[in-house]
């Protein structure tokens, strides 16, 4: 590694010379293709607010999952349980009101629950997309906070086989795991598989050790069949991902505070009771046909969610719970010689899901969406507008249960519509300068947790009613930003204003009825709500190999009219303001660029090292959270989190002999100082009581250090 940092050291006074013949990667991430909200476009033409996350970040990252991967983009945050469990944030709203699409279908499975993650192989997805604001143009209910999208990998080149063995470790859990993948394109013939595992054990926090019930498992396999003709193509994938994880109960000794520890062990990779098996089956038929200067694509996927508990015994599970859904979307786009972009389409999604364990939560249910659709962009010298419409209906229903003779779900039959709209616009100000602004409408039915649960589960350590009578969401946002690309300075800002109607959430409520003996208990209530914020990001880059980087995220969510003054003025699960600072010394052989650099060096030793090492880079962070003290209040609802800062590495390089990619290399070190802290959107936060300290809680992971190698294949 020293031999490394001699080089990048080289590296950085021979670029000071040839500053002025060095490629800028930077000025390409506007041309980078989304999807946005009138199909896929250049960045810079979307008035939308949409971050990426490219292949090369994700190898530059060290993450337990592909969530926790998006979590470090300015504005996304994350419902943590542990390392294993996350759910996204997208500017102060998560759960239902964020859409993630997988292999090009919103992923369903239950995503209401506060204990799993997004069924997905981090390993499999190529780059992530994140749209920030409404998206129920495009996606429907339920994309009321944004979409994140899961992009798988690319076909690779006709004519090529490919692929990769991927091997890690993290010493903090113990985690293990490694993902093997060959894809091949042979014609007009394409393949791809991939299989991958992981398992870790307890993870350990500096002010508890290891922290019993946080280990788990994870298992998965893809493959995709399919053709490319000139006519377009026609793509078959299909997916398994199953995931065990323990869950973490946070008994403590009631004399000693120290953590209960049951399974006997702290460090064992084996499920302990309570845990769950939780299994996704995906099938997904893609396909693409080019009529004249248009293109018709058509898409449906079938999912199937499987969801157990088991608390007393593994034989047997007390909560079983599976989803079934049938998800389609057929869209026509087509560009008129008018310069205007036309995507128009019908899309929906049914659905069924039945309980087969003792427990229940919510009943059993159905749900069908049917959408329509139509967007459309235009450009004109400098601007740059999109636009368009659509209308939404959901049923959703339940059936009734009855439970040791009293009613325990009553029937239910709830029809939504919704109307929904957005308008923005792009104007390139200056050839360095963008503005953009987008007004958009979002709506979101209710979930069946929010209209009928009724149940308590280890899973989320609390005992929830729904309410029958919830209406839909209605939201309003404003969007305006700011782009400044230098060769030497990228600068971004981005400020928004959402206003909710019959905003749905819940929180903690006094116990009325005595005869439930209910200590826990959070019901469903909607007010209007105004959140309000803003993401900045600067790149200072006086040399190319020299990254001098910050990005800030601020949200502030309010429910208006509160009826408990200040205990309910604040919305519950916010982010805290956060601040990342980066230091980064990046070295990337560019072309021409490269083999000019090579000649005009002298010395023979620097030639072979600069042969043999590529892409090298270090980077050095700092993660700052603000204390949060806006916090819904209400009987104990939240509590305020405090400031905490940490301080993380990275190093990696790409390893070539005889001038082909054999391996990249990644170190990582996570929470450097093993601070002792909890995120305030930890769901663990609440989970146990230490009272000899009276300290609540559990923390977050402490110091982390990750090695992932990466063996490419090519034939």
């Amino acid at each position: 590694m020293l031999s490394l940092l001699c080089i990048c050291t080289t590296t950085f006074a021979q670029s000071v010379t040839d500053s002025a013949d060095i490629y800028y990667r930077h000025l390409d991430l506007q041309e980078i293709p989304v999807t946005g909200l009138t199909g896929q476009t250049a960045r810079r033409n979307t008035s939308i607010p949409v971050s990426i996350l490219s292949s090369q970040s994700l190898r530059q990252r060290s993450y337990t999952n592909i969530i926790d991967a998006v979590a470090s983009l300015p504005g996304v945050s994350q419902v943590t349980t542990g390392t294993g469990i996350s759910k996204p944030v997208i500017r102060g709203l998560g759960y239902n009101r964020v859409v993630t699409v997988v292999d090009g279908i919103r992923q369903e499975g239950q995503q209401w629950g506060d204990e799993h993650g997004i069924e997905a192989d981090a390993n499999a997805v190529q780059q992530v997309e994140v749209i920030k604001g409404p998206a129920s143009l495009m996606y429907g209910s339920d994309a009321m906070a944004g979409v994140l999208i899961l992009h798988p990998e690319e076909v690779v080149p006709q004519g090529s086989i490919q692929g990769e063995v991927v091997a890690e470790g993290q010493s903090n859990s113990g985690l293990f795991g490694g993902s093997a993948r060959l894809a091949g394109h042979q014609q007009d013939f394409v393949w791809d598989a991939r299989l991958s595992a992981r398992a870790a054990h307890a993870y350990k926090t500096p002010h508890d050790g290891y922290i019993p019930g946080s280990q788990m498992a994870e298992q998965a396999a893809k493959a995709k069949l399919g053709v490319n003709k000139s006519w377009g193509f026609s793509h078959l994938t299909l997916s398994y991902y199953h995931f065990t994880p323990s869950m973490v109960e946070g008994e403590r000794d009631e004399l000693t505070g120290e953590l209960e520890r049951p399974d006997g062990s702290q460090r064992t990779y084996s499920h302990a009771l309570p845990f769950q098996q939780i299994n996704h089956l995906r099938a997904v038929l893609d396909n693409s046909f080019n009529l004249g200067s248009g293109m018709l694509k058509a898409m449906v996927g079938i999912q199937h969610n499987g969801r157990q508990e088991y608390e007393e015994s593994e034989d047997e599970s007390s909560l079983d719970m599976r989803l079934r859904t049938i998800n389609y979307d057929i869209r026509y786009v087509v560009t008129l010689p008018c310069d205007i972009k036309l995507n128009a389409g019908i899309g929906g999604m049914n659905q069924h899901s039945a309980n087969h364990g003792e427990e229940y939560l919510v009943p059993d249910y159905d749900i069908k969406d049917l959408g329509l659709f139509a967007t459309a962009s235009y450009n004109i010298r400098r601007w740059v507008l999109n636009g368009g419409l659509r209308f939404d209906h959901r049923h959703i229903s339940s059936e009734r249960l009855v439970e040791d003779g009293e009613e325990r779900f009553a029937p239910l039959g709830r029809n939504f519509r919704g109307i929904t709209g957005g308008i923005g616009t792009t104007f390139k100000a200056t050839d360095h300068t963008t503005l953009r602004f987008n007004l958009a409408r979002g709506f979101r039915a209710p979930s069946i947790n929010e209209l009928a649960s009724n149940g308590v589960h280890e899973g989320t350590m609390r005992y929830e009613l729904g309410n029958a009578n919830l209406d839909s969401e209605q939201s309003l946002q404003a969007d305006l930003g700011v782009d400044l690309t230098l060769p030497y300075l990228t600068l971004q800002a981005a400020f928004f204003v959402n206003r909710i109607e019959n905003y749905i959430f819940a929180t903690r409520t006094p116990n009325v009825n005595p005869q439930l003996a209910i200590d826990n208990l959070f019901s469903y209530g909607q007010g209007d709500a105004l959140l309000k914020g803003l993401e900045a990001g600067i790149d200072l880059h006086p040399i190319h190999p020299l990254h001098i980087g910050s990005t800030f995220s601020y949200v502030d969510a309010r429910q208006l009219h509160s009826p408990l003054s200040n205990s309910t003025a604040y919305l519950p699960m916010t982010p805290a303001p956060r601040l990342t600072v980066e230091l980064k010394w990046e070295l990337t052989h560019n072309g021409d660029h490269h083999a000019t650099t090579v000649q005009q060096h002298p010395d023979k030793q620097w030639h072979k090292w600069h042969h043999t090492f590529d892409n090298a880079f270090i980077s050095l962070e700092a993660d700052h959270n603000s204390r949060q003290s806006h916090y819904c209040q209400a009987y104990d609802t939240e509590t305020a989190t405090a400031t905490y800062t940490l301080y993380n590495i990275n190093l990696g390089t790409d390893l070539r002999l005889h001038g082909r990619t054999v391996c990249q290399i990644l170190l990582a070190g996570n929470n450097l100082l093993n601070t002792s802290y909890v995120n305030h959107l930890s769901r663990l936060k609440y989970v146990g009581y230490d009272y000899t300290t009276h300290r609540g809680g559990i923390d977050s992971p402490g110091r982390n250090i990750t090695l992932r190698l990466r063996f490419p294949i090519d034939f």
